[in-house]
C-alpha cells in the first residue's frame, strides 16, 4: 500500500485501530507520569527558595542531553524487536536485548563524561558559589541513576518491541507515587535527614530510576509471557555487528531529538532579551503545547511498533495503514485542542498567572500554537513510521536542516531584526518554530513515500532481512 492508495475495508481498519490504541494509551500514561516528575521537582524545589529552583532547571538542563544517546539505543531496539515478533522469530529476541544493553552503556559514557565536566560547564557559566555547589550536588547524585537508567530504557523498549506497553504504564505511575514522597524526605528533610533543598531532587529521581529499573526487571524474570524468550536464561558476549547496528539506528534518534531539545533551548535564550513578560508568555505557551504533544509523541511511539511487526510479517500495506491510521487520529486530536488553544487561549493562560499582560501575550502565541500543533503532530507520525521502517539516518538530517536552517533562522530573523519586517518579538519565534516542523513534516512525509515503496517493490529482500 503505497501513501495514495485507498484504506482497506472498514473491519481492517478497526481491528488495526483497536490495536494502536491498546498500545497508545499506556504509552500515553508513562509518558505524562515522567512529566508530572519534572513538575513534581520544579515544585517542590521552587518552595525552598529561587537558588534551589534555578539549580535544578540548569542540572536537568545539563543531565537531560547527556542521556539521549542512552535514550536512542533503547528506541532502536523497539522497532528490531517488533520486526522479529512480526516474522515469528522470537528466538532472536534475547541476544538482541543483552546486544541493545551493551549499546546503551556505550551511549551512557557520554553522560557520564559530561556530569564529569559540568564543573567545567558551571566555571564557563559564572554562577554564584552557593548556586554552584547545589547544581554539582544535584548532579553527583544523578550519576549513580545512569546504570538503572540503562536497565529501564532496554527492558521497556524490550516490552514494547513485542507491543507489551502496560508494564511503561505501571513502572510510570509507581516511579511517579515513589517520587512524590521521596522529593518531600529529602529536600526539606524529613524523618530526621537532613534538608538538601535541590540537591536532594538528584538522589530522589536516583531513587526513582533504581526503582522502576528493577521493578521492570523484575517483572520481565517472573512475567509468563516472556518464559519462552528467556532474556537472561543466558549471557550472550557483545557481538560487536549487532552492536554496532544498534548504534547506526540509535545514534541517529538521539541526535533528531538534540536537534529538537536544542531548538526550544535556542529559541529561550533568543527571546530572554525581551523582557520577564515575554519569557513568561512564551514559556506557558511551550508548557501547554508540550503537554498536548504527548498524544502524537505516543501514537508516534506506537505506529513504530505496528509498523515494524507488520514489516517483519511481511505486510508492508498494513504497516502504510498503520501510519494512515495514526495520522487520522493524531490530526483529528490536534486540531480539536488547537481550537481549545485557539478560543481559549486567555483562560488556559489565567490558569498559571494573574498577570493580563502575559495572559495576553500568551494567548496570542497560543493561537499559533494552534497551528503548531497540527505540523507537529503530523511530523512526529511520519517520523514514528519511519523508526518502524529503521529507516533513522534520513529522519536525523530532515529534522536537522528543518529545525536550525529554517525553523531558528526564521525564528530569530522574525522576533529580533527587521530584515523580513518589522520585529515580532516572541510571535516571529513561534512562526519560525510552524515552518521548521511544517517543512519537517513534507520532507519526512516524502521519503516515507519513497522507503515504503521501495520496501514494497524490494519486499522478499526486506523480509529476509528483517528476519536476520
Amino acid at each position: 500500500m503505497s501513501l495514495t492508495a485507498p484504506l482497506p475495508r472498514p473491519d481492517h481498519w478497526w481491528q488495526e485501530s483497536k490495536k494502536l490504541a491498546r498500545l497508545t494509551g499506556p504509552i500515553l500514561i508513562a509518558q505524562l507520569t515522567q512529566m508530572l516528575m519534572g513538575v513534581v521537582d520544579t515544585v517542590m524545589a521552587g518552595r525552598v527558595s529561587a537558588t534551589d529552583l534555578a539549580a535544578v532547571s540548569v542540572g536537568s538542563s545539563i543531565w537531560f542531553p547527556s542521556i539521549l544517546l542512552v535514550f536512542g539505543m533503547g528506541l532502536a531496539l523497539a522497532p528490531i524487536i517488533s520486526h522479529f515478533d512480526g516474522a515469528n522469530k522470537r528466538h532472536k529476541v534475547a541476544n538482541m536485548v543483552q546486544q541493545g544493553f551493551y549499546a546503551a552503556l556505550i551511549g551512557s559514557l557520554l553522560c557520564v563524561a559530561v556530569i564529569f565536566c559540568a564543573p567545567l560547564i558551571l566555571n564557563a557559566m559564572d554562577v554564584e558559589d552557593t548556586f554552584r555547589t547545589i547544581t554539582l550536588d544535584y548532579l553527583s547524585y544523578l550519576i549513580w541513576a545512569v546504570p538503572a537508567l540503562v536497565i529501564y530504557m532496554v527492558l521497556r523498549n524490550f516490552c514494547e518491541g513485542l507491543s507489551h506497553t502496560v508494564p511503561s504504564l505501571v513502572i510510570g505511575v509507581i516511579g511517579l507515587l515513589v517520587n512524590i514522597p521521596a522529593n518531600y524526605i529529602l529536600i526539606y528533610g524529613k524523618f530526621g535527614l537532613p534538608a538538601m533543598g535541590g540537591a536532594g531532587c538528584g538522589l530522589a529521581t536516583a531513587i526513582v530510576l533504581w526503582v522502576m529499573a528493577l521493578g521492570l526487571l523484575l517483572y520481565v524474570l517472573w512475567a509468563k509471557r516472556f518464559q519462552a524468550i528467556g532474556v537472561f536464561q543466558r549471557w550472550y558476549k557483545p557481538d560487536w555487528d549487532d552492536v554496532w547496528y544498534i548504534v547506526r539506528l540509535g545514534f541517529p534518534i538521539a541526535t533528531a531529538m538534540f536537534f529538537e531539545v536544542s531548538l526550544f533551548a535556542a529559541a529561550a535564550l533568543v527571546i530572554a532579551p525581551l523582557g520577564a513578560t515575554v519569557v513568561a508568555s512564551h514559556q506557558i505557551a511551550l508548557n501547554i503545547s508540550s503537554l498536548v504533544y504527548m498524544v502524537p509523541l505516543s501514537l508516534s511511539m506506537a505506529v513504530t511498533l505496528r509498523v515494524g511487526f507488520a514489516l517483519g510479517a511481511g505486510n508492508p500495506a498494513n504497516a502504510m495503514l498503520s501510519h494512515k491510521l495514526a495520522t487520522v487520529y493524531g490530526m483529528t486530536f490536534a486540531a480539536v485542542n488547537g481550537l481549545i488553544m485557539w478560543l481559549g487561549g486567555a483562560w488556559l493562560a489565567s490558569l498559571y498567572t494573574p498577570n493580563q499582560a502575559v495572559i495576553q501575550l500568551a494567548a496570542t502565541l497560543m493561537g499559533l500554537a494552534a497551528i503548531f500543533t497540527l505540523s507537529d503532530t503530523f511530523q512526529a507520525v511520519a517520523m514514528g513510521t519511519l523508526r518502524g521502517y529503521k529507516d533513522t539516518k534520513a529522519v536525523m538530517l530532515i529534522t536537522f536542516v528543518s529545525y536550525w536552517p529554517f525553523g531558528l533562522t526564521i525564528g530569530i530573523l522574525l522576533s529580533r531584526t527587521d530584515i523580513l519586517g518589522p520585529a515580532m518579538g516572541a510571535a516571529g519565534m513561534w512562526i519560525g518554530f510552524i515552518i521548521g516542523l511544517t517543512i519537517a513534516a513534507v520532507l519526512l512525509t516524502w521519503r516515507l513515500k519513497h522507503v515504503s515503496e521501495r520496501y514494497a517493490r524490494n519486499l522478499p529482500t526486506a523480509v529476509a532481512e528483517d528476519a536476520d
